[in-house]
């Protein structure tokens, strides 16, 4: 299956393994002394989210949320949608947001401004892929997992049209498996 839908593997499953194990140290450091909030924006981050809070020591609160920018297609639409919000309050807390890839910005942009509505201590950014190309709009991002070029990938909790999530690596999706 994976011959028929992968132009190529692009970030193995160690390769992930070992940066996010030093993204949770370089966290733990930052954090030291602290209880930060890590929230994770479903369903790509999922895999990412998982395997860093895992790995960092400190007294920590897990929240999710779940966006769209996409629907089914593989562009963003420019229009952030809050299909689910968090749970927990954030005011005077520090907060981490986990993503699973920033592409063109919008939805990392509109969550930062929805955040900061809401009294945060501090937030950080935390993303497994960024593809600096894309960007439409500057965001900060404080902890960078691996940066991309232009390519589709799917794996690890990336997906097209919802598949795909469960390879252990990140791939590059053929075109023309997006393109039909």
């Amino acid at each position: 299956m994976l011959n028929e839908v992968l132009e190529k593997t692009l970030i193995s499953e160690a390769e992930i393994k070992a940066r996010v194990s030093e993204l949770a140290k370089q966290i733990e450091k930052d954090y030291e002394g602290k209880a930060p909030t890590i929230v994770g924006v479903l369903k790509g981050s999922i895999m990412f989210y998982t395997d860093l809070v895992r790995q960092i020591d400190l007294p920590l609160t897990v929240d999710f949320m779940s966006i769209s920018s996409y629907g089914a297609g593989v562009n963003s639409t420019g229009e952030v949608k809050i299909i689910k919000d968090i749970d927990g309050k954030i005011g005077g807390k520090d907060v981490i947001i986990v993503e699973d890839i920033i592409d063109s910005g919008y939805s990392m942009n509109c969550l930062l401004k929805l955040f900061a509505t809401r009294s945060p201590k501090s937030v950080k950014v935390c993303t497994l892929l960024d593809k600096p190309s894309r960007r439409e709009i500057p965001v900060p991002i404080d902890y960078t997992g691996f940066q991309v070029a232009n390519e589709f990938v799917v794996g690890y909790g990336l997906d097209y049209a919802g598949l795909y999530r469960n390879f252990p690596f990140i791939g590059v999706l053929k075109k023309e498996v997006y393109e039909k």
